[in-house]
């Protein structure tokens, strides 16, 4: 999960080293255009429903917390 997420942050935005980066939301390295973009392809990819009240800055600001999110998303399903 962790890889194809990757995959998917890099297409995004190749100009930013992800593994790196704790506060991506925070400092404004994704903004609100590729938030878009990234819950649509995270949906898909993993067959989720990231809704609005999980648009927290906390469940975006990592691929750690991506990661996590996706995990409750489906066991909740």
């Amino acid at each position: 999960m962790r890889e194809e997420i990757m995959e998917i942050l890099t297409e995004l935005r190749p100009d930013v080293e992800f593994e790196k980066e704790k506060k991506l939301i925070d400092d404004g390295i994704l903004d609100s255009f590729d938030i878009v973009s990234l819950v649509g392809e995270l949906n898909d990819a993993f067959d989720v429903s990231i809704n609005v009240q999980d648009l927290l800055p906390e469940n975006f600001n990592c691929v750690d917390a991506m990661v996590e999110l996706i995990e409750n998303l489906q066991e909740e399903e």
